[in-house]
């Protein structure tokens, strides 16, 4: 793996759109978390695929791909941050030039949900650790959660060093409205917890499992696996003594596609060098009176899989959200009444 360098007071990082922009209501946040990075104490560099928002995008694919590979070229960038994520990151994949990329310093490519389209393709292509973790808008310095507060801190790691995490202990039930409130936080009310598949979540069962981590928004990876933009093959390839961790969250699909999704990576043999599977919290609320919903649809696709899964994971469209590294080597345990996720950044 190709680790990007630690993020110190300092660093340089680069926002620019490359999946949805941000239109005009939302400007008064946006300005907000781009402050609150400056007084992190980062130099922050604005792209001008960025302010704008339509028809899913800031800007047109060849507009966002030449701003992306500007930065990504650029040596004295050391991040690049969207504001969110999207819908159709996957158009600027085959626009970016690879080639080129063999030869630059890597940077930390940050963020979730569409985000994390691009997110597996540094990581399959080119060998990048990159983070999957809370995005830009959410960024905030009134963030007062563990998981959120510590999101750069887990990204000051030195390489070959490790840091650690926990489940959180409540999750926010909806979505903050920022067009309405510029300075919202996250408002953590339910009781959260993650639960391995198959267990009621009054077990004390110990569990443990470790394997390098891959994965993302389940509404695109489960379309891109197979492809040279998703192939945890060549996580294995890099590290043949390493079996594999993935982890998923389903951002949109109905609990019947959030179903075929699973079932189609196990069909395609996905698991079959998998050492444990994360499974984010459903964004998806399940129809009333339907009795297939999110947690069915998990049962029947992977309740038969001799390796563990965990269900609830802090990983998902519903706050808060964990750092976790693609191509990071990770143990993940249970014991007592806490769980427990380690990263090695080697």
């Amino acid at each position: 793996m190709h680790y990007p360098a630690p993020l110190t007071s300092g660093s340089t990082i680069a926002v620019t759109a490359f999946s949805s922009g941000v239109a005009s209501p939302l400007h008064a946040r946006l300005e907000l978390v781009l402050g609150d990075l400056a007084r992190r104490g980062f130099n922050v560099l604005e792209g001008c695929c960025l302010r704008e928002d339509e028809l899913h995008v800031s800007a047109p694919a060849t507009q966002r791909a030449d701003e992306l590979m500007r930065f990504l070229l650029d040596d004295q960038v050391d991040a690049i941050m969207a504001p969110w994520g999207g819908e159709i990151a996957m158009d600027l994949l085959p626009l970016l030039d690879w080639q080129a990329l063999k030869q630059v310093r890597p940077k930390w490519l940050m963020g979730f949900s569409d985000i994390s389209t691009v997110l597996s393709a540094f990581t399959s292509k080119l060998g990048w650790a990159s983070a999957h973790c809370t995005n830009l808008m959410q960024l905030s310095l009134a963030q007062s959660d563990p998981l959120t507060v510590n999101t750069f801190a887990h990204l000051q790691t030195p390489t070959g060093e490790a840091f650690t995490q926990h489940n959180a202990p409540f999750f926010e039930q909806g979505f903050s409205n920022y067009a309405q409130d510029s300075h919202a936080v996250f408002n953590l009310t339910e009781p959260g917890g993650w639960q391995l598949l198959g267990d009621d979540a009054s077990s004390t069962k110990p569990v443990s499992f470790q394997g390098r981590l891959i994965g993302g928004c389940l509404d695109t990876h489960m379309l891109m696996y197979g492809s040279e933009y998703f192939d945890p093959q060549s996580l294995l390839n890099r590290h043949p003594d390493d079996k594999l961790i993935f982890y998923f969250e389903n951002a949109e699909q109905s609990p019947t596609a959030y179903y075929r999704a699973l079932q189609s990576l196990k069909l395609r043999g996905a698991f079959e060098h998998a050492t444990g599977i994360l499974i984010g919290r459903n964004a998806v609320s399940g129809m009333a009176g339907k009795a297939f919903d999110g947690e069915t649809a998990v049962k029947m696709a992977l309740g038969d899989l001799s390796i563990p899964v965990v269900t609830g994971v802090d990983i998902s469209h519903i706050a808060p959200n964990l750092v976790v590294i693609n191509g990071a080597l990770a143990e993940v345990s249970f014991c007592g009444e806490q769980w427990t996720l380690v990263q090695h950044l080697r």
